[in-house]
């Protein structure tokens, strides 16, 4: 029940075995490399979007902080 992080070292050998068996040995390395690239881009762009929330929540920091100063000047 605890989803992909339960599949634990045994279930990741029978994968492989599984997926040998389909693609053979001569597709294995494109398989893995396009597996590679895909986890690639996938973590640049969460990466791109925790960027983008950071500079957001930056951005209202600095225009709150600018309306408490300009309160506090009243």
């Amino acid at each position: 029940m605890g989803g992909l992080a339960s599949i634990g070292v045994p279930g990741l050998i029978i994968i492989l075995v599984i997926v040998l068996i389909i693609f053979g040995p001569k597709k294995l390395p494109e398989i893995g490399g396009a597996v590679g690239k895909t986890f690639s881009e996938f973590k640049r762009s969460t990466k791109g979007l925790m960027d983008d929330d950071d500079e957001e929540t930056v951005k209202k920091d600095t225009v709150e902080d600018k309306d408490l100063k300009k309160s506090e000047k009243l």
